[in-house]
């Protein structure tokens, strides 16, 4: 029996569309739904047929959304959300089987802050099974699109003039320390942040947030120190910080963890360069149970004043 949303629209070819303008192009949304690209291809067209218009035009090598594709993707878009939350609604899951969870965490996010996060997800009472993906934000975002992901947490809203629906919830916010191994702390001189002056520094690649934050506050009170390092992943930057190769900074909420894991000591703090942390989901409203406790957790407990 065909799926059908009325006599004319095929539910199915619905979807195919949608995971190509989300996708980006048909190769990717069939890697994605694990279909061959003509298999896409041949259920979008038989969809263009029925409307009786184009939703695509190539432009080069690139597909683009005509202005009928674009009315089609707003209308597709709250279809499968209501199919989702209907789903959500209607699903009851077997007695004894754990609530899934599936998380993605942008790969800028530090390691220690991700767990203090998402550990209350795991400390609800009801059972939960939590899957965790690290990616660049923009692939989380993709397949928080395509529903493969419940929530992703991200040093940063979600970026401006992606084509995901989505919503950004401030999770809360905190100042950054410095921390250096025991050796290369004694051989600093003055006070913090005079004690940065000629140091070397390791610091966080241009994806993450805090980046222009730290070099705009080391700008603007002169201070030189030598960058010897850029990590995209934070825990990376972290174990080349407890070896002694450069002063390294992290988020203060995490300042006496990160003390303890690596065996280094704090040279100082600011508030004044500030680490931002956002839940991404497709939801304007939390619903999520593992979400609701993360949020809630972050703002009474990890980032409360």
């Amino acid at each position: 029996m065909s799926a059908i949303i009325s006599p004319m629209l095929n539910y199915k070819q619905l979807h195919y569309f949608w995971a190509v303008a989300r996708a980006g192009g048909v190769s990717r949304a069939g890697e994605r739904l694990h279909l061959t690209p003509q298999t896409i291809s041949g259920q979008v067209a038989l969809l263009e047929e029925t409307l009786g218009v184009p939703l695509f035009r190539r432009v080069g090598r690139r597909l683009e959304l005509t202005e009928t594709g674009r009315l089609v993707l707003s209308y597709a878009d709250e279809i499968f959300q209501l199919g989702r939350e209907l789903e959500e609604a209607l699903h009851s899951r077997p007695e004894g089987r754990p609530l899934l969870f599936r998380a993605g965490i942008a790969d800028v996010v530090p390691k220690a802050i991700a767990y203090s996060l998402l550990a209350p997800a795991m400390e609800m009472p009801e059972r939960v099974r939590i899957i965790c993906r690290e990616n660049k934000l923009e692939q989380l975002l993709a397949e928080l699109a395509v529903h493969r992901l419940d929530m992703v947490l991200a040093d940063s809203p979600m970026p401006p003039g992606m084509d995901v629906k989505g919503y950004s919830h401030k999770l809360g916010e905190c100042g950054v320390t410095f921390f250096a191994a025991a050796a290369l702390a004694r051989g600093l001189r003055g006070e913090f942040p005079g004690n940065l002056e000629g140091a070397p520094l390791l610091v966080p690649g241009d994806d993450s947030a805090v980046r222009g934050r730290l070099m705009r506050w080391l700008d603007q009170r002169r201070s030189r120190p030598q960058i010897v390092g850029e990590f995209d992943d934070s825990a990376l930057m972290q174990a080349f910080g407890q070896a002694g190769v450069g002063v390294f900074c992290a988020p203060s909420v995490i300042a006496e963890q990160v003390r303890q894991q690596f065996g280094v000591q704090p040279i100082g703090s600011t508030e004044e360069v500030v680490e931002q942390f956002y839940a991404i989901t497709v939801e304007r409203r939390l619903s999520h149970p593992a979400t609701l406790a993360i949020s809630q957790s972050a703002r009474e407990k990890l980032f409360a004043p």
